[in-house]
């Protein structure tokens, strides 16, 4: 049997393999952020079709966070009944399951604006070519109110009976507006050096131990690099993902801060048409892996079944976690365990991304319109 099918532990939290389903919005909650019927079908397929751990999209922490109309929330008490079904179907076909807690800081604008509320972040930068929306610096009460919200998200999370959270802390968000020197511009003790921009993390991480115990599961997706010079570079991100490490964050995945040109500047790049677009943070990944002692996961275009095998038997990661292949095939996972080993079917094209953003459920464009033919 293959590395990548044997039964391995974080902490003691027992995965029957090393595929993560890595977190992806797919639009389908109600309009008042709670668990429909259509995301329990999204989650019993990927459990039946074979996912070790699947990590379920951006579910915002606080009210100020949300930045996408059909997304979920985590933000009070009475999300719980409506995640705990999600969990128990999850759990019913032996998978794990973390929800991804996240803060969208000034990603969050253009929707608040819609609720003529003001999107706020770290502090405010003039002349962004990447960014052009308004909002506002936070103030030092708001920092504090936004780190009890993550702690307290993660008391709902184990009251719904997650297997883990997951901290948002990649991808232009809030998390990643801190960590980022283009971002966070503050001259007090959230801003400056790797460790004041960290701080906030560090809090987050110190207000949800104190909340679910020393024996939960808390991992983080942490932005390693900007997408564009003059942002994070990789020297400090990678120094950021030790001490994360090293502070107690179970298990890291490790992708990318701000983000640039689309799509070759975000997480999102496409091409990835042969073995060597593959994989496009194993260099980030590998070095990291090497130089903490929590388990390692490694995302961004993964295709090739050979090529993730190479990747954990090189002890690059620990885990393997896909997002777009699992989008068009769910039960992928399953039929690489029978020996149908076929490079993944998804060509990156990010029409999903795109019909997302117009407020369509998540689907495979190119799967739609082969069925039609």
């Amino acid at each position: 049997m293959s590395i990548l099918f044997e039964p391995i532990k974080i902490k003691d939290v027992e995965l029957r393999n090393r595929f993560v389903r890595s977190a992806t919005y797919d639009g389908c909650a109600d309009r008042t952020g709670q668990v429909s019927e259509g995301q329990i079908s999204i989650f019993a397929e990927l459990a039946d079709g074979g996912v070790g751990l699947i990590v379920t999209g951006i579910a915002y922490v606080h009210q100020s966070g949300q930045n996408l109309p059909f997304q979920n929330s985590i933000a009070s008490d009475d999300c719980i009944p409506g995640l705990k079904r999600l969990t128990t179907a999850v759990h019913d076909r032996r998978a794990k399951i973390a929800v991804q807690l996240f803060h969208a800081g000034r990603e969050g604008a253009r929707f608040l604006k819609g609720k003529n509320e003001q999107a706020i972040a770290p502090s405010f930068v003039s002349n962004d070519p990447y960014f052009t929306e308004q909002y506002r610096p936070m103030t030092e009460d708001e920092i504090w109110d936004m780190i009890r919200a993550f702690g307290d998200a993660a008391k709902r999370a184990r009251d719904a009976q997650f297997d883990a959270v997951q901290l948002h802390g990649a991808h232009a968000f809030l998390l990643s507006q801190f960590l980022s020197p283009f971002t966070n511009q503050r001259d007090d003790h959230w801003g400056g050096t790797l460790e004041k921009r960290l701080r906030f993390h560090r809090k987050i991480y110190r207000d949800i131990r104190s909340k679910v115990g020393e024996d939960y599961l808390v991992l983080i997706k942490i932005g390693v690099q900007d997408g564009f010079p003059g942002g994070l570079a990789f020297s400090e991100g990678n120094l950021a993902a030790q001490l994360l490490a090293q502070w107690g964050f179970d298990s890291l995945e490790i992708s990318q801060g701000l983000r640039g040109k689309p799509y070759e500047g975000t997480e999102f790049r496409t091409k990835i048409n042969s073995l060597d677009r593959e994989g496009y943070f194993r260099h980030w990944c590998k070095q990291i892996k090497s130089q903490v002692d929590v388990p390692v996961m490694m995302v961004g275009g993964l295709r090739t079944f050979e090529l993730m095998e190479e990747v954990i038997q090189k002890g690059e990661a620990d885990y393997i976690s896909l997002s777009r292949p699992l989008i068009r095939e769910p039960g992928i996972i399953n039929e690489w365990k029978r020996g149908d080993c076929h490079r993944a079917t998804c060509i990156s094209c990010n029409k999903c991304l795109e019909a997302l953003r117009k407020g369509e459920a998540l689907h495979c464009i190119q799967q739609k319109i082969q069925e039609n033919s």
